[in-house]
């Protein structure tokens, strides 16, 4: 094979991923304004589901302008030789192959995150603010941009550079320390994501004595779940959209729940959402998807050990010389429908774990307010209850609400 045709088989996956996407969305579109079901009729009031109607369309047009730009703009960066371009204003700084790696990615991801700002911007200050969700503050919204590049260069950049190390000294089986490396750090973030990560963000106060943190205490003890941390997190900060969340494995354990979702439900809700998120404990879920995410980076970066030393990968994109950046932006590229494939397969185990949650907490607490506080929180959303099965099958993680509804009452 030539790296022209390489070249092209990139561009047709690019394409075919795109073509595929928007008819997808086109399908998912025209079911914006279907009839709600009697189940979940009464979710919104009319003048509720005019503004989710609205708030769907929107979106969407909106999601059409930033999809085809981003692929106009990775189409002409592959066309121009844009990789290259970048490639040469790394090499003029230094020749080692981990700095030239660290400034051409720091360029590529900076660049980019600049160039899709005002498309952030307008989405948060301008349609989430249309609809009341948006309480982001312009500082908050720079600030966090500023840490999203610190955080990005730090953990980032040692983890790439690292890779790149192992693959100077041990060149193929550079994969197997590369693996170590990232298992090691998903389980440490897993473990300390809420303690070291999220106070840089948002801030996480303990749940206040009273009777919300009595009921959760008497639910955990009741299904055997030690539950001594639980934490409130401010995400009022930035969107009236609520959330819960578990974190941590051990000692570490705790249960984060964002102050919107106490505002929104009430105790007993609450405990219901937490019953659904014991079960995922209760039944493994969590593990599974840990343990899942590692062996699937184990068999990419197996791959990716295979081919990236290739000469035609890199030549492929325009750069003469063989590198290992080049070489592991083109395999991201070629590798893009498998990824594609393994994300299905886990949207498939997600939504199977989903049922099983809610069982769990149908069983273990009530039904009912775990339905009421998916209603709640699909209102308060503005939440699309009529998706497209194909929208559903390529990119929920979670049953529809009418599914989830159907099952906790069955």
């Amino acid at each position: 094979m030539t790296s022209t045709a390489l070249f092209y088989i990139i561009i047709a996956i690019l394409i075919i991923n795109f073509l595929i996407d928007k008819i997808i969305n086109a399908l998912n579109a025209k079911h914006f304004n279907d009839v709600l079901p009697e189940d979940i009729k009464d979710v919104y009031d009319d003048d509720d589901y005019k503004k989710s109607q609205k708030y769907k369309a929107t979106n969407y047009k909106f999601g059409i302008i930033t999809s085809l730009f981003s692929f106009f703009l990775t189409l002409g960066f592959l066309f121009f030789d844009g990789f290259e371009f970048v490639d040469n204003i790394a090499r003029s700084y230094s020749d080692h192959p981990i700095i030239v790696a660290l400034i051409f990615f720091g360029i590529i991801m900076i660049g980019s995150d600049i160039i899709t700002t005002p498309f952030s911007y307008y989405g948060t200050f301008v349609i989430e603010e249309k609809f009341g969700f948006n309480k982001t503050t312009v500082k908050t919204f720079i600030l966090d941009k500023i840490k999203g590049w610190f955080m990005m260069a730090i953990l980032g950049g040692g983890i790439l550079a690292l890779i790149i190390w192992f693959y100077q000294v041990t060149e193929n089986h550079f994969w197997l320390y590369a693996w170590g490396l990232i298992a090691t750090f998903t389980l440490f973030m897993n473990m300390f994501y809420s303690k070291l990560i999220v106070p840089l963000f948002n801030k996480q106060t303990p749940l206040e004595a009273g009777s919300l943190r009595d009921k959760i205490s008497e639910y955990a003890q009741n299904v055997g779940f030690k539950l001594d941390k639980i934490f409130v997190i401010d995400g009022s900060k930035r969107s009236t959209k609520a959330n819960a969340y578990f974190s941590g494995f051990g000692s570490e354990k705790r249960v984060t729940l964002y102050d919107t979702l106490i505002k929104d439900l009430d105790d007993e809700e609450i405990v219901a959402v937490l019953a659904h998120e014991v079960g995922h404990y209760k039944r493994k879920h969590i593990i599974f998807n840990l343990f899942a995410s590692i062996l699937l980076t184990g068999l990419t970066l197996y791959v990716l050990s295979l081919f990236v030393s290739n000469p035609l990968l890199s030549n492929a994109l325009g750069v003469e010389s063989a590198s290992f950046h080049i070489g592991l932006i083109a395999f991201g590229l070629l590798y893009a429908p498998i990824s594609e494939i393994t994300g299905l397969i886990m949207n498939v185990f997600s939504r199977k774990f989903e049922y099983q949650a809610d069982d769990y907490a149908k069983n273990t607490y009530k039904a009912e307010p775990l339905i009421t506080s998916l209603k709640k929180l699909s209102k308060n959303s503005l939440s699309n209850l009529t998706p497209h099965p194909a929208f559903v099958f390529m990119h929920y993680s979670h049953p529809t609400l009418l599914e989830r509804i159907k099952n906790l009452r069955s």
